[in-house]
């Protein structure tokens, strides 16, 4: 078949930039579809345990593609090459399940996959979107051997966005205007850090006394639960979560590819608010060789009581898994 043979690269007059997804179910193929239209890479390579189903995407991808874009399926040895290889594989949330009941079985997807990518692809950079994300990137990095800066998470990006969105909403702003980020675990446990959220340049506190908006916590804790269930809701009614997820592993792959050092809530292994060797999303520089420690985030008393919180039930799924 002609999704057999090797695609040549016709990108001109910048950088010819191979990405791997691994994995093309909702996420993968609407992160495939993303990066597409993105124009930042010249080759997609697309990977499934269903190679038909990566030929038929693959295949799809070419009919939509700029002419200075190609898609093909392939297998791991066609990770070799690849600026980054994101995976999206592993069991889907189903309605009424949380991420962390997923870990074990997608732990094992991980632990599979993850070493057959290093083997051909030993300088790429790794970006895990399969959920629990935070559990999966620690895996991922102990899988792989990886440095810790060339194994990372999508984290809280989505979070955040979904965040800025319904905040927009409410204020009736664009979210563009709008500073705001959740940090710690991918999930239930996140933090809004409502103690840094700007709006227009102006503290949340000055912004609504300025525009007359009331300062109530109450509703302020409904936005979170908005953008804390909000997964939730998107699958009880269409079944998946893909456009959000794609969007921010766009953001992601340009910051690093740009070679931005742009900050962004990914998910990174390390020691976070004494709890030793775990992956959560703080802000994070991101640049051509990968993630990189930005300044620590100022919380507040509550916050930070939530994000040693966040970071023990991540820490506690990882000693359930034996994965410490």
């Amino acid at each position: 078949m002609a999704q057999d043979k090797k695609i040549p690269n016709v990108r001109t007059g910048t950088n010819l930039v191979k990405i791997v997804v691994v994995g093309v179910g909702s996420v993968g193929s609407a992160t495939a579809y993303t990066l597409l239209l993105s124009g930042v890479v010249s080759e997609i390579v697309l990977i499934d345990i269903n190679k038909e189903k990566a030929e038929g995407e693959s295949m799809d991808l070419n009919h939509a593609a700029p002419s200075t874009t190609r898609s093909r399926a392939g297998d791991y040895s066609d990770c070799a090459g690849a600026e980054i290889v994101i995976v999206t594989c592993g069991i889907n949330q189903k309605h009424g399940q949380t991420r962390m009941d997923l870990a074990a079985k997608n732990a094992k997807i991980m632990q599979d996959i993850i070493p057959n990518v290093a083997k051909y692809a030993p300088d790429t950079i790794l970006l895990i979107a399969t959920n629990p994300v935070d559990v999966l990137t620690y895996v991922s990095y102990r899988a792989s051997g990886f440095p810790l800066n060339r194994v990372i998470g999508s984290g809280t990006v989505l979070d955040t966005a979904r965040f800025k969105y319904i905040l927009g909403e409410h204020f009736d702003i664009a979210s563009e205007s709008i500073d705001a980020c959740v940090v710690g675990e991918h999930g239930d446990s996140g933090v809004p850090v409502w103690s840094l959220t700007s709006i227009d340049g102006l503290k949340l506190r000055d912004y609504c006394e300025k525009k007359n908006h009331n300062f109530d916590q109450d509703t302020f804790h409904k936005i979170f639960e908005q953008t804390r269930d909000a997964a939730y809701d998107i699958i009880k009614r269409k079944g998946y979560t893909s456009y959000g997820i794609a969007a921010g592993l766009l953001r992601i792959v340009k910051a690093i590819l740009d070679d931005t050092n742009s900050t962004l809530t990914v998910s990174t292994v390390g020691d976070y608010y004494g709890v030793k060797q775990i992956a959560l999303s703080v802000p994070i520089k991101l640049n051509k060789t990968g993630a990189h420690q930005a300044d620590e985030l100022s919380l507040d008393e509550k916050e930070t009581v939530l994000m040693k919180k966040s970071a023990g039930q991540i820490k506690s799924a990882l000693r359930t898994l034996d994965l410490e």
